[in-house]
């Protein structure tokens, strides 16, 4: 993709953490996701607007590019942010599979106007009984029979 290509994606991405902060979504977040050099879809943060804590830009164009493609990954596509993704954020990407990732502010950045995800990665790094949020593992044979169900099941889909 060459260099206009690439800005022009980017500047879109801005635009919309624009749209969405001026509309009172929520924070200052976009972010669109390109397939064959064209937007197949955008997003902006919606936390406040749906009341969802997931709903951060790249997690709205996550699911609208999926649902265009019909698809649960993204392995030829590009996803351009305004911003680095959060924790959660690079959680689905890594799922999504997209071949690229562009951002333009840092997580530092972020930081700086109240959006510091720096105390989740250092809660991922605690030991469970060690986190803010109580965490408990309550060990189940049923659960663990489920998993080798799935393990033995020949028509699955591994993603």
């Amino acid at each position: 993709m060459d260099k206009n290509r690439i800005e022009f994606f980017m500047q879109r991405a801005i635009e919309l953490s624009q749209i969405g902060m001026e509309m009172g979504q929520g924070g200052p977040f976009g972010a669109v996701i390109v397939k064959d050099n064209e937007i197949i879809a955008e997003g902006y943060n919606q936390v406040i607007a749906t009341n969802d804590p997931t709903a951060h830009a790249e997690v709205v164009a996550i699911r609208k590019a999926c649902e265009h493609l019909h698809h649960f990954q993204l392995t030829d596509c590009i996803l351009f942010t305004s911003c680095e993704p959060c924790p959660m954020c690079m959680g689905a990407i890594y799922w999504a599979r997209p071949k690229a990732v562009y951002f333009a502010n840092t997580r530092q950045d972020a930081a700086e106007i109240g959006f510091d995800d720096n105390f989740i990665y250092e809660e991922l790094n605690q030991p469970l009984d060690k986190r803010s949020i109580d965490i408990f593992h309550l060990y189940s044979p049923k659960a663990k029979k489920i998993f080798e169900l799935w393990q033995q099941k020949q028509d699955k889909t591994l993603y």
